[in-house]
Parts: structure tokens; C-alpha cells; sequence
């Protein structure tokens, strides 16, 4: 992929931002990132099914769904939709149950950069630089890079 993602975990801050741009207009990558059936086809590491216990991307909404790695271990997550503005900004929370009572609050940024093309950035806050830790070392930045893979070469179809 030509757009390569960017994530940051300052030092000492309980923060991860990344960015990620996509060669096509911030209307189809929102709506892309807000339909469950599409969401479905991208989100999450290669190999991985994703089932979508409910997702509803609206201002009020919320969402859980869980992947499937190839041994059949599950992953779930969730998460609530705090403020959603069309083609703009989505302010929700992050959880993976996985890892509980840890709730991260998520900023994602959706902006035009003419041209067609469309940068998407996120800035997500853990409760603890420990938590910030652990989700980092998870393996995080992988499962996001062949997501944002994914939805870029969804997006070409």
C-alpha cells in the first residue's frame, strides 16, 4: 500500500495517535467506516473473521462485534458512540473484553484533502499508561495496518 499508517505512543503519556490516508473522498471512507456490512469486511487483522454483534454508527449508538483468528480463539470488543458527524468526527469508546475494565476514549478525524483523497486520524485515550501499554503491545499497530489495508482495497471495488 502507498499510504503507509502512522502510530505514535508518546513517552510517559497514556496516548496513541495515528494517521492514515486514503486515495479516495472522505464521503466514501465515512461511509464505508460507518456500514456494518462494510465495516465487516475490513476491520481487523488478515485472516480474521469478524462477526458484528450489532453496530450502530450514529451520534448515541453503540457497538460490539468479535474476530475470530484461524485457531478459533475469539476476540470481542465494544464500545459506545459518543458524537458522529457525517464525513467529520467520531467520538467513542474502546473495549476489549479481553483486557476488562480498561475503556479507552477514541477521537477519530475524518478530513478532506482535496482531490478525492481523505486523511484519517485518531487520537485515543487509555486510563493508565500501563493500559496505553498493554494495547500497544498487543499487537495493535498490526491488526490497524491490515485494517486500513483492507479498507483501502475495499474502497477500490
Amino acid at each position: 500500500m502507498s499510504n503507509a499508517l502512522t502510530v505514535t505512543a508518546p513517552d510517559g503519556l497514556p496516548f496513541v495517535d495515528f494517521t492514515r490516508e486514503f486515495d479516495y473522498p472522505v464521503e466514501q471512507v465515512f461511509s464505508t467506516y460507518a456500514d456494518a456490512d462494510r465495516v465487516s469486511q475490513w476491520l481487523g487483522p488478515r485472516g480474521y473473521e469478524m462477526r458484528v454483534d450489532h453496530y450502530d454508527f450514529h451520534t448515541g449508538g453503540s457497538y460490539a462485534y468479535t474476530h475470530v483468528d484461524p485457531s478459533g480463539d475469539e476476540y470481542q470488543f465494544r464500545g459506545s458512540l459518543h458524537t458522529v458527524r457525517e464525513n467529520e468526527i467520531a467520538i467513542q469508546t474502546f473495549e476489549f473484553l479481553g483486557f476488562p475494565d480498561v475503556v479507552s476514549i477514541e477521537t477519530l478525524r475524518f478530513e478532506d484533502l482535496g482531490e478525492g483523497r481523505t486523511q484519517l486520524s485518531g487520537h485515543a485515550v487509555y486510563p493508565s499508561l500501563e493500559a496505553r501499554d498493554g494495547m500497544v503491545s498487543s499487537g495493535m499497530e498490526t491488526g490497524m495496518t491490515d485494517g486500513f489495508d483492507r479498507l483501502e482495497e475495499l474502497l477500490a471495488t
